[in-house]
């Protein structure tokens, strides 16, 4: 498919301050505003909360708390049966620093912000506990009694014969890593606008949020509000200022606002402040992890052993445990390992809750299985490179021990483009230079398999077989698309994928003008949404990299469908066969003879004037609607094999930096990326993706990090102490190229490229810090790396 470079029609508005975001917006009269009483405890008993000074306050229309959310809510259905109940607000107990306890609603911010200072609570203060290793002893504080255990989920999967190979191996290596809790921090923080509405058929909701999906949520806030889906009526506006996953998982504070607009009798606005994201809103899930390889003595690994704990904070928010499972499918990475065991399990700390964060699932385990076969490459004297060539997916499709299959790919030409572009020979002579002068300077590589289009089902898999109900199972990457045409020909686009920034409605808009033959000025995309009118399934949403595969592909059916309502018309005014006629340049033309051609407008024209014109069984509508779903997307078996995501893109990475002998400050000196996405669509969009998921990935590797005191109290709460990369720390040599594996599933070829980096970045990343350390025999087994933390290594090693 021909690269579409179009300007970008996000841009315009964005730059010239005529975005119209939530806090823009002002869709109901009367609209009062919110504030929230936080917690300051990270684990303590409610023994009271007095509301009334705060009830009795100049201005202020409501204030609830427990006693409210208790009488009226429902805790959200959650993915496992443990018994962990979760609600908006601390109920029994609080859990962590910053969850919320009560809601005033006033007439304006600042005066629901004094009479928030007056609400007072009565804490019993309890043990914490912030590790998730500590969480897994037996005499740890419990965050949740009735659970008996501050473990959520806990399954254990084995494929192949795993001992076998261990027991005949010639090196078995292993190591233990530790991922960070880091986030996204999006411009634009949490917003919500929600009304309640007691009608005829029962209370109802409408509510405004910079939610982006995937709308598996809204049953599970009806859940919670104890109302039909049908009730609740959800818009997202067009403009979103960032997310990268942190406003896809459950918003908590639409069923909250909920709940105070009932009790006001007001619609009820509330937009989260930069203290309020950093200390409730979510981040991605830390883990610790334990990878074991069985290797034989040429290299080739031939089984592999992974035990991951992931912390999710309080509570386990839907949708979690999704970042156990996402990467499911492609545990194995690009490699042929023939036999593997998983443990999976999920503890509760007294931390913020988790959700999804750009490449979730991946970041995590990548960072293990690429520092993993590193430690191979030490253990059997091989280069770091060959030692991952020897072990590389070599032919497709190629299904994995745990059910993935990948569809497309050279994995070879991607690595060596990869080794080529970063010129080796020239980063091993920076090398030697560097510690002949007493310096440190290391090359690193890390390989990913990039998932996209995911299949919801993983999750699933945190229910054992035995447990799930027949009937109930779970699978999908369905998306849907409306296009219509109007009578003057003019092109809309209707997208339920709610964009944060990504150019959906750039792409979209070339798509459907390709297929259609127009001119792409020709076509408008819909990015806002509006659960009552837009089309969507509970797949919908901006997540995992599922525009390209998936979006784009309903694009396609949809289009192609009005392109054969236009022929049929054209066939009349041209009195031709309409399968002799093509869509090119704003025309429907004959094939045979391109003169003879009416325009397209024409021909749309006479659908909607002329309709008894069409020849019969024509529809007589330029207006379809269409979902795509792949048939290769399954439910999980009853052996626990799941295809977790349609499509699998790979990324090669080659990471150099340089260490400052004197004060241990990293920089990045050169970074060769390399990514195969499939048809790429845009390749100005998928340049830009690159470089923010490469951003992304140098936050969590040397910067960002969610820590809290052995107490529970948080320590970066301000960006003092949570420290964001500019672009400053960007200035370093990019090389970036491709390779083209288009996908045999997708219409276009084309595959998900929006997360890649941010999984490959940190784990190589890593990897050449320990290679620049190794001479010093420093082990690198945590993120983030800083000089802080290069000096207590080297003090203790």
């Amino acid at each position: 498919m021909a690269d579409r470079t179009p300007a970008r029609v996000e841009d315009g508005p964005l730059v010239t301050g005529q975005g119209r975001f939530l806090d823009d917006l002002d869709p109901l009269p009367g609209t009062l505003v919110a504030a929230v009483v936080r917690s300051t405890q990270p684990h303590a008993r409610l023994r009271g909360v007095d509301l009334s000074r705060a009830r009795a306050h100049p201005g202020v229309a409501a204030v609830i708390g427990p006693d409210e959310v208790r009488a009226a809510l429902r805790p959200f259905p959650l993915s496992t049966g443990a018994a962990m109940p979760y609600y908006p607000t601390g109920t029994d107990k609080v859990r962590f620093v910053g969850e919320p306890i009560a809601v005033v609603v006033a007439t304006d911010r600042y005066t629901a912000e004094d009479a928030a200072e007056l609400v007072s609570v009565d804490y019993e203060p309890l043990p914490a506990v912030v590790s998730p290793r500590a969480a897994l002893e037996p005499d740890a504080p419990l965050l949740h009694e009735d659970a008996g255990s501050n473990v959520a989920t806990d399954r254990t999967f084995s494929f192949g014969p795993v001992d076998d190979e261990f027991a005949n191996a010639a090196h078995v290596v292993e190591g233990e890593y530790d991922f960070p809790r880091y986030s996204s921090v999006p411009m634009e923080c949490y917003s919500v606008i929600a009304d309640w509405r007691d009608g005829t058929d029962g209370p109802a909701v409408e509510a405004w949020a910079n939610f982006h999906g995937p709308f598996t949520m809204v049953p599970v806030m009806a859940g919670a509000l104890g109302v039909p889906t049908s009730r609740i009526r959800l818009h997202v506006p067009a403009d979103i200022g960032g997310s990268f996953g942190i406003k896809a998982g459950i918003y908590p504070y639409v069923v909250l606002m909920a709940l105070a607009s009932k009790h006001s009798g007001t619609p009820v606005r509330w937009s989260e402040d930069r203290i309020e994201h950093l200390l409730a809103s979510s981040t991605g899930a830390d883990r610790v992890m334990r990878f074991a390889a069985a290797v034989t003595a040429d290299g080739t690994v031939t089984a592999l052993k992974a035990d991951l704990v992931d912390n999710v904070g309080a509570y386990m928010r839907p949708p979690e445990p999704s970042t156990l499972y996402r990467c499911y499918g492609n545990i194995t990475g690009p490699y042929r390992i023939g036999a593997v065991e998983i443990r999976a399990r999920a503890v509760v700390t007294n931390q913020m809750p988790v959700g999804l964060n750009r490449g979730f699932g991946g970041q995590q385990l990548y960072f293990g299985l690429e520092r993993l076969m590193d430690a191979v490459s030490e253990a059997t004297g091989q280069d770091v490179v060959e030692v991952r060539r020897r072990n590389l997916v070599g032919s497709f499709p190629y299904e994995t021990p745990t059910g993935g299959v990948y569809d497309s790919g050279d994995y070879v030409a991607a690595v060596d483009l990869a080794v080529k572009n970063a010129d080796l020979p020239e980063l091993r002579a920076r090398q030697s230079e560097a510690r002949a002068a007493g310096g440190f300077y290391g090359v690193g590589v890390g390989l990913v398999v990039d998932p996209s289009g995911t299949n919801i089902g993983y999750v699933g898999l945190a229910t054992p077989s035995e447990q799930r109900k027949p009937g109930r199972d779970k699978s999908g990457s369905t998306e849907h698309v409306r296009v219509a045409v109007d009578m003057q020909g003019l092109v809309t686009v209707m997208l339920g994928s709610v964009p944060q920034g990504q150019g959906h409605a750039t792409v979209a808009r070339a798509v459907a003008a390709e297929r259609l033959g127009l001119p792409v000025e020709q076509v408008r995309a819909v990015v806002d949404m509006d659960t009552a009118t837009t089309p969507w399934t509970v797949t919908s949403g901006s997540y995992s990299s599922r525009f390209a595969p998936l979006v784009t592909s309903a694009v396609v059916q949809a289009a192609d469908r009005i392109a054969a309502t236009v022929r049929a018309a054209a066939g009349v005014l041209l009195d031709a066969p309409a399968e002799e006629l093509e869509l090119a340049d704003g025309l429907v033309r004959l094939r045979s003879d391109p003169e003879r051609s009416v325009q397209f407008r024409h021909a749309a024209g006479l659908v909607h004037w002329d309709p008894g014109a069409l020849p019969a069984g024509t529809p007589a509508r330029l207006y379809e609607e269409a979902a795509f779903t792949p048939a290769e997307v399954k439910a999980a078996t009853r052996d626990d094999r799941i295809n977790s995501s349609l499509c699998y893109g790979f990324v090669a990475e080659v990471v150099a930096v340089r260490i400052d002998p004197d004060t241990l400050e990293i920089s990045v000196d050169r970074v060769s990326s390399v990514h195969d996405s499939g048809t790429v669509l845009n390749q100005q969009l998928l340049d830009g993706q690159v470089l923010g998921a490469l951003t992304h990935g140098l936050g969590g590797a040397m910067y960002e990090e969610f820590t809290y005191a052995d107490s529970g109290q948080p320590t970066s709460a301000t960006f003092l102490d949570y420290l964001c990369p500019t672009a400053a720390e960007t200035a370093y040599e990019l090389r970036t190229d491709h390779v083209v594996s288009p996908s045999p599933l997708t219409p276009l070829g084309a595959k998900g490229c929006g997360e890649g980096s941010s999984m490959s970045f940190p784990v190589a990343f890593a990897n050449a810090v320990a290679d620049a350390l190794r001479p010093a025999g420093v082990p690198i087994t945590r993120l983030p790396l800083h000089g802080d933390v290069l000096h207590k290594l080297l003090e203790s090693g």
